[in-house]
């Protein structure tokens, strides 16, 4: 099958088109650099994508299903919200014969209004984050909370909004004090509300993924983060394969079920050091970009995710390889220059230099395939962009005027 991998400097991109290049599949792999992380891959054919998904998505979808049409792609596979979001909304602008093995506009942005989720987590037996919900920015001078509960997080209902009719994403903000949170909810966009507030959970970070197709769950997966990037909190930079915990397991499920979801979903909770209860704290749907522990785990999302696309039988997956390591290298040392800076280096210098090679694997170096690992250090020096320049970009043909491909 003829696949397209858009957001190819994305690190859930490689592991998706090695994966599926491992399967037998074709892969095309879109980026908006002319040299992306999973397009040097070996296998991948890449191609140009010019326009942005975020500034203008009418012409972004065009030239996605422009690129499918040319390249007589059967799956789609978007990597991003932006991404995602921008296809789901023009479904109807792709070729008919292009699978896009997502849930519908509906149902995933029900997954990512994060208030929406915090109501629905809780009814199905997740612990949820002391919050605080401004409603608009004129609440937010009665609403922010006193001394006592911070440190806290600010959260956008949603990642991605319009402004002015331009999309914007917006970040997770931490803050200190009352100072920092009325700074940070002042700074906010209309569309940004409402906002909740939270309290800031300690404890280790956790993840369920799991694919669910046509009312079935065909497959799951857990892990732990052991290392961040920022050290407080942010990506993971290292982590490791767990057990699946019935107490991660039947919140997750019952909460993929309430949603009626299809395809591919990342539950992110913090283990409440407090409590040892798994704290919600969002739902990712689409590929996440921790994805290539679980297949050097022994669950192949990509692959099984094509497969229910291509109405295949797919048996259920339930077991995988625990005690797995994955790092991402240049993002643990970003996590070990911060901690240097916070004064915690030694300690984080010996962690850092603690391999074991029976269970640690690299994410994105491969010795079959350096290339991927080679641009990605390119581009931590700064040596080659892993973003296009505004001015690079430039309008693609529309899919009515595009030149037919034989394609239906």
């Amino acid at each position: 099958m003829r696949i397209l991998i858009t957001d190819g400097n994305e690190r859930a991109a490689l592991a998706a088109a090695r994966s599926l290049v491992r399967a037998g599949h074709e892969v095309w792999v879109a980026a908006a650099t002319r040299v992306s992380l999973a397009g040097v891959s070996r296998g991948v054919r890449e191609r140009l994508l010019a326009a942005d998904p975020l500034t203008d998505p009418e012409s972004y979808v065009a030239e996605v299903g422009y690129i499918a049409r040319q390249e007589g792609c059967g799956v789609l596979l978007p990597i991003t919200d932006a991404s995602l979001e921008a296809v789901l909304e023009r479904r109807v602008a792709l070729p008919a014969t292009l699978a896009l093995p997502f849930p519908d506009l509906s149902v995933y942005r029900a997954a990512s209004d994060k208030a929406h989720i915090l109501e629905l987590a809780g009814a199905c037996g997740f612990a949820v984050p002391v919050t605080r919900t401004i409603a608009t920015p004129k609440d937010i001078t009665g609403a922010i909370p006193d001394a006592a509960f911070f440190p806290a997080v600010v959260k956008p209902h949603r990642s991605v909004v319009t402004v002015g009719g331009i999309r914007r994403k917006l970040d997770v903000i931490r803050v200190a004090d009352s100072v920092e949170c009325h700074r940070a909810l002042t700074a906010l966009p209309l569309a940004a509300f409402p906002v909740l507030v939270q309290q800031r959970v300690s404890g280790a970070g956790e993840g369920f993924f799991a694919l669910r197709w046509g009312g079935r769950t065909v497959a799951m997966f857990a892990h732990r983060r052991l290392r961040e990037k920022p050290p407080a909190g942010g990506v993971s930079a290292y982590r490791e394969s767990i057990q699946l915990d019935p107490a991660l397991v039947g919140p997750g499920l019952r909460l993929l079920e309430a949603l009626d979801w299809q395809g591919v979903a990342m539950i992110e909770c913090k283990r409440d050091q407090a409590t040892g209860r798994q704290v919600i704290m969002e739902v990712n749907g689409r590929f996440w970009g921790s994805l290539q522990l679980a297949i050097d785990a022994g669950v192949d999302f990509p692959a099984l995710l094509v497969r229910c696309a291509a109405g295949e039988p797919v048996p259920e997956y339930r077991d995988y390889d625990v005690g797995v390591r994955s790092r991402w290298f240049w993002g643990d040392v970003d996590h070990l220059y911060l901690r240097f800076r916070e004064g915690s280096g030694l300690r984080a210098l010996v962690d850092f230099l603690r391999v074991s090679p029976g269970r640690d694997r690299s994410e994105v170096w491969r010795w079959r395939d350096p290339g991927p690992f080679v641009v990605e250090t390119l581009q931590w020096l700064g040596v080659i962009p892993r973003t296009a320049d505004a001015r690079s970009r430039s309008r693609v043909v529309p899919i009515e005027s595009a030149p037919d491909s034989g394609v239906p």
